[in-house]
């Protein structure tokens, strides 16, 4: 059997130069030129259809990045537009609820665990959410993600997670792996503000700055946060220790906000939304490479203080460099 003509490490080198166009008959077309004929298309297209995609190679790459009894993490989701896919013809492609839109779209929904110190980035696992194809809900993944994270050894100082996941049986799990959680709950849920009878959140009437201590209901005691929203609104938040100050709570609340910044990272940068294969295993399988060329772009901004952009288009101005140093369309 002859042996691959590429390899993983030719797919990420290739998603970390590629600027606009993130096909596999690109990725061929890119390749250097040495004694072995260059791979064709196919071999890419073989490539992320080979093996069946698993988390554990990018935590292989990742562990040594992470001080897992420090850092928090901090657990969302985003869509991976798709707006001229057929859902015939492209598996794991449904439709969802997109933040950058503020609509329904078209698209795969793509769940991170993050890992982050305030200053690091580091996606530590991954699920792509495919309910609608028979797969698993959100909180069910939420609460794999948790366990695998807990097995693997970590301490985070807090977990933190959006309102979606923030239901009964997302919460106990954190409390029962020791871990305090941060999160927003919706305006309907449930406390006991005086031991007078369970109210919604939203009609507490006394919540001084630094929180207040109330009942959540099922769940036990939690002090809850009432701020202003980015939107004008307000926003409740809560959390499972009860000594936290609302300074403490601001700067959670930013590192959590780092998740916003790697989801725009391997958006623009490692081309996760834009491969054009089908099948369910391939779509799983790019998005595997393009976190872990995600990877490399953060780990050489911690090293050199260079941002992803930048180091991006450093490529392209090399290759203008070159070109020009010796120009071959001439008259």
């Amino acid at each position: 059997m002859n042996p691959p003509r590429c390899d993983d490490l030719d797919y990420i080198q290739f998603l970390i130069a590629a600027q606009k166009v993130f096909t596999c008959t690109e990725a061929a077309q890119c390749q250097p030129e040495g004694e072995q004929p260059t791979p064709a298309h196919d071999a890419f297209t073989r490539l992320l259809s080979r093996k069946p995609p698993d988390t554990e190679a990018l935590w292989e790459e990742v562990k040594s990045l992470i001080q897992r009894d420090k850092g928090v993490l901090v657990l969302d989701d985003t869509t991976l537009d798709k707006p001229y896919a057929s859902e015939k013809k492209m598996e794991l492609v449904t439709y969802h609820w997109s933040g950058k839109h503020q609509r329904v779209v078209k698209g795969i929904n793509l769940i991170t665990l993050l890992w982050t110190d305030g200053k690091a980035l580091i996606p530590c696992d991954f699920r792509v959410y495919d309910k609608p194809l028979g797969g698993g809900t959100k909180n069910e993944h939420f609460r794999e993600m948790l366990k695998k994270a807990q097995e693997r050894g970590f301490k985070p100082l807090y977990v933190l997670f959006d309102s979606w996941y923030a239901s009964l049986k997302n919460l106990k799990t954190a409390r029962s792996y020791g871990w305090l959680w941060l999160t927003r709950l919706k305006s309907n849920r449930l406390v006991n503000p005086d031991r007078k009878g369970n109210v919604n959140i939203s009609a507490l009437e006394e919540v001084p700055t630094e929180g207040r201590v109330v009942h959540l209901k099922d769940y036990g005691f939690v002090r809850v946060f009432r701020t202003p929203s980015r939107n004008g609104g307000v926003e409740y938040w809560a959390t499972s220790d009860l000594n936290l100050t609302e300074d403490k709570r601001e700067e959670w609340e930013k590192q959590g906000w780092g998740i916003e910044t790697y989801h725009r990272g391997i958006k623009q940068c490692c081309g996760i939304e834009k491969s054009h294969v089908r099948s369910a295993t391939a779509q799983k399988r790019h998005i595997l490479l393009a976190i872990r060329s995600f990877i490399r772009l953060e780990v050489h901004r911690l090293r050199t203080g260079v941002s992803w952009y930048k180091a991006k288009a450093s490529i392209i101005q090399e290759a203008i460099r070159t070109y020009l140093a010796h120009p071959t369309y001439v008259l």
